[in-house]
């Protein structure tokens, strides 16, 4: 068994499950990475394929090469905001193969938000917000199976840490 933090081996219905609403998550930021890069459309690409991943129609390695694609997507964007919202579709495509990218999605949606609306100060907290009324009971149980967040730095680690102890309050107060 692989004993890296976060790399709990669950059902491949269990990423189908995580991979879909990972997608929602990911997909809110798009238009903030086309207004960057029109002509890119690696992104997108990656939440067409996860959506058809999460629905059986595209397998593994190939959800594995669109998040690639997309974080390639990321590297060359040249705008903050941009960048973050490509990493959000890298992570829901990449939680094909491994189910803790899940938690990628949403706090890298979040950042985009954050980056795209800076005289917004809730705009983090708003984006937050819908992605756990969006989890569903489903969603927040394998969440919560994951092993918890190892320990990061900065805006990511922080919301991906919050994800995690909101998925853990929301299920234990019923």
């Amino acid at each position: 068994m692989d004993r890296r933090p976060g790399a709990l081996t669950l059902s491949e219905d269990d990423r189908r499950v995580l991979a879909s609403w990972a997608a929602d998550c990911a997909e809110r930021t798009l238009p903030i990475f086309e207004a960057a890069a029109r002509a890119d459309s690696r992104p997108r690409e990656a939440i067409d394929g996860v959506r058809r991943f999460a629905g059986g129609e595209l397998r593994i390695g190939a959800a594995r090469a669109l998040a690639v694609a997309a974080h390639a997507a990321a590297r060359e964007a040249g705008d903050p905001a941009a960048t973050a919202a490509a990493r959000a579709a890298g992570h829901a495509a990449a939680t094909a193969h491994m189910a803790a990218h899940a938690r990628g999605a949403p706090a890298y949606a979040a950042i985009a938000v954050g980056l795209a609306h800076p005289a917004d100060p809730g705009s983090i907290a708003a984006e937050t917000r819908w992605q756990l009324a969006r989890a569903s009971p489903a969603v927040r149980d394998i969440l919560r199976r994951l092993p918890a967040p190892p320990g990061g730095g900065g805006r990511l680690g922080a919301l991906i840490a919050d994800l995690h102890a909101n998925v853990t309050r929301i299920d234990r107060s019923g």
